[in-house]
Order: structure tokens, then C-alpha cells, then sequence
């Protein structure tokens, strides 16, 4: 068996186009891959380490566990076996396969006690190996700063990223920005776990990206992080002249619980919300990488998937508890933002899913209320990933396909940016 990625295949609607999974369109993905025997071309051509090398910085353990995952079959035979995982109609990528393998016999060496850990004290953890697993971009301008948070709360880390020369030029094209909301579980994660991933946004997209370290609960339950994005929405659309943005044109995207919040700020910041100011517009482009819209955790995904790919329904639960004490909130479409009732006028949206997560499901059915909407969506469910590959650079497939969603979120924030002649 081959690195192949098992995605179904693509056949054209009543209108010729092609679609996806659940009848939606297929996207700026397409359908089936063309494979040899190395893998998928496309995913090959899209990222090259050797091209990259001159502008990617890896730690010394990243870069030999990348080059490990790129030969992924000894450690599959040592901790999995070689044969391949199936679920659901769906084979798992034999990279992340080997991952899970390895990540499965370290958890059992080190969690002597067993069960699920306390998300809080795994914070550390959690960020130190996304660190781990990512390459630094290197041909990115990073700055931190604090901003004004909401009424009444601290002040907001943010960390601002830009591409080495963009909007620099005659005629000079102020880039786009986009808003990043990272993952977590609302109880984990922060500036330094999402700061490759960011890096490697503003490289691919062009937009300037603001990474935004919201408050975390349980020490600030639902709805400090809400309150946290919105303020600091709010503050890279007003602040445009001083980020060197294009005015109006930003973005928001976030995966996970990331991709949660991102989805409840283009929501609240339409016209007639709650949190609509005149001089803030609503977003122009959402990416939401497998996000977490439904705290009621009712999908099937949730029942076949919820063991044994890295997110559980045992740690969603333990996450939700943390961030929803009160299982009223689960109602609050600020909290399940797919329970929203009115999705028109919202901006155009990438929906990125996972095969082999218990997330799948309640993506794939916001995107189907999208489209329902008249919202224009570009959808893929990559069969073969788990939650979380946005963030595993170590395995090349997941580098590649992390790199295609943000180049589909930077092809939404070109058609919106405006150019100056």
C-alpha cells in the first residue's frame, strides 16, 4: 500500500461541476489524486522540503522526526504493524499512522495513571510539541504587541505576522488581514504553539496575520474567548493604516476551537447583531479548519471516531467542561455556533474536515448550511487526515495539505483586496 491518499471520487452534479462529500462542491481541491508510487503528485509538487529549505528553520529532534515521517514504514511496523488502519470506509495516511503509533507508546510510557490527562496540565505539553512538529518560516517579519481587550478585561497579546516584502512596491497593493484563532479546546494552546502555523499562513497567503491570545478557560469560562476575538477583530479592522492593510479587508480563521470562535465573529459582526459597529464590517473571507460547532456532541463522527486518532470524545468532553460549566450555554450559537438560525450575508468561507475525526460531521453539515444560505463555499473533508494535521508538519502529506488550505484562504483574501493603481 502506498502513501495514497483514499479520497472519494469526484462526479459531476446535474450542473456539470464537480462535488464533493455530502453533495457539496468539491473546491480548488478536486477529487481523486493521480498516484504513483511515492503518493499523490499533486500533494509531492505542492510542498517540496528541498525547495524549502532556505527559508524553513527546523529544531534539531523536528528535523530528524521529519525526516523519520517521510519513511514512515519501520515505525509503523515497530509500534502499529504495516497493516492499515480502516474505519468508517476510510484508510488513514500512513504517515499519521506512524505518528499515532509512536505518540500512543510514548503516552503509555509517561501516563502511568492511566485515562484521560487534565487538558490545564498538559498546557505546557501541548505547546511544546506543536513547537516540535512545525518548521519556523523564516522569510516572515514577526512582532508582538498588546492591544486593548473587551470592556473591563486585560489587555490582548497579539502576535503580527508579514511576508518579507509584501505591499511594498509601484503601485503598492495593501495586502488583506486575517485574524487567527488558535486551537486548543478554549483550555490549551496560545501564541507559541500556533506560531509555525501562522508563520507559514502570511508566507503562503501574502495577508498579514494577527495571531490573537485569547483568554483561556477554566480560569475564564465561555464567553471570555468570544468577548477576546471580537475585541480583537474589531481592533485590526480599525487599525488598518498602522498594520499596512488594506482597509476593511480582513479575514478570520482558526482551527478547532479556533475554527469556532472564527466562525462566531463572522456571525456576531454582521449588521443587526449584537456585536455589529460601524466601523467594523464583517469579515470577507472565514477558513475554518476543522472546527468544533456543536457542543452537544450528537454526530455520528463523534460515536465511530471519538477513540484512538488523537482527539477523543473522553478529552472533547473533559474540554467542554471546562469551557461550558453550564450545559445551557450548549444552546448559545456563540458556543454551538452551527445552532445560528441565520447564516445570509456571510462571508465565503473554506471548510476544511478530517476523515478520522470525531469533528467531521458537524463541519460538513455548517458547510451544507452555507451553501443552503447562499453562502459560497469551497468544502474538502481530507479522508485520510486525523484532527489536528494542520499542525503535524513533521509528516509531509500533512505539510503539503496544511499548506493547500492556506492557499485556498489566500486565494478568498486576494478576490476581496482592492488594488492600488
Amino acid at each position: 500500500m502506498t502513501d495514497t491518499a483514499v479520497d472519494a471520487p469526484t462526479a459531476p452534479d446535474a450542473g456539470g461541476s464537480p462535488t464533493g462529500h455530502n453533495g457539496l462542491p468539491a473546491g480548488p481541491w478536486g477529487g481523486g489524486l493521480p498516484s504513483g508510487p511515492r503518493g499523490p503528485r499533486s500533494r509531492r509538487a505542492l510542498y517540496n522540503r528541498r525547495l524549502r529549505a532556505t527559508d524553513e528553520q527546523w529544531s534539531v529532534p523536528g528535523r530528524l522526526l521529519a525526516a523519520l515521517f517521510a519513511r514512515p514504514g519501520l515505525i509503523r511496523a515497530l509500534s502499529t504493524g504495516n497493516a492499515p488502519v480502516e474505519r468508517d470506509g476510510r484508510v488513514l495516511n500512513r504517515g499519521v499512522q506512524a505518528l499515532l503509533g509512536l505518540t500512543t507508546a510514548l503516552d503509555k510510557a509517561t501516563n502511568r495513571g492511566g485515562g484521560t490527562p487534565d487538558p490545564v496540565a498538559t498546557r505546557d505539553v501541548f505547546t511544546a510539541t506543536t513547537q516540535l512538529v512545525m518548521p519556523s518560516r523564516t522569510d516572515v517579519h514577526v512582532v508582538g504587541r498588546t492591544i486593548p481587550g473587551p470592556a473591563g478585561a486585560p489587555d490582548l497579546p497579539v502576535r503580527i505576522y508579514r511576508r518579507f516584502g509584501v505591499g511594498i512596491g509601484r503601485p503598492a497593493r495593501r495586502p488583506g488581514a486575517i485574524a487567527y484563532f488558535h486551537g486548543g479546546g478554549w483550555v490549551v494552546g496560545d501564541l507559541d504553539s500556533h506560531d509555525g502555523s501562522c508563520r507559514m499562513l502570511a508566507a503562503v497567503t501574502g495577508s498579514v496575520v494577527v495571531a490573537v491570545d485569547y483568554r483561556l478557560a477554566p480560569e475564564h469560562p465561555f464567553p471570555a474567548a468570544v468577548e477576546d476575538c471580537l475585541a480583537a477583530y474589531a481592533w485590526v479592522q480599525r487599525n488598518h493604516s498602522a498594520l499596512g492593510t488594506a482597509p476593511g479587508v480582513v479575514g478570520v480563521m482558526g482551527d478547532s476551537a479556533g475554527g469556532n470562535l472564527a466562525a462566531v465573529v463572522a456571525q456576531e459582526t454582521r449588521p443587526g447583531r449584537r456585536s455589529a459597529a460601524d466601523d467594523v464590517p464583517p469579515p470577507v473571507a472565514q477558513c475554518l479548519v476543522y472546527p468544533a460547532l456543536d457542543a452537544r456532541f450528537l454526530t455520528e463522527s463523534f460515536r465511530v471516531m471519538g477513540e484512538g486518532f488523537f482527539l477523543t470524545g473522553e478529552g472533547m468532553e473533559a474540554y467542554r467542561a471546562h469551557y461550558l460549566p453550564h450545559p445551557a450555554d450548549y444552546e448559545d450559537a456563540r458556543a454551538s455556533p452551527i445552532l445560528c438560525e441565520d447564516l445570509d450575508g456571510l462571508a465565503p468561507a473554506v471548510v476544511v474536515t478530517a476523515g478520522f475525526d470525531p469533528l467531521r460531521d458537524e463541519g460538513a453539515a455548517y458547510a451544507g448550511s452555507l451553501v443552503a444560505a447562499g453562502v459560497p463555499v469551497e468544502y474538502r473533508c481530507y479522508d485520510d487526515m486525523v484532527h489536528g494535521f494542520f499542525g503535524m508538519g513533521v509528516v509531509p502529506d500533512c505539510l503539503a495539505l496544511a499548506t493547500e488550505v492556506c492557499d485556498a484562504m489566500g486565494s478568498l483574501m486576494r478576490r476581496a483586496t482592492p488594488r492600488r493603481d
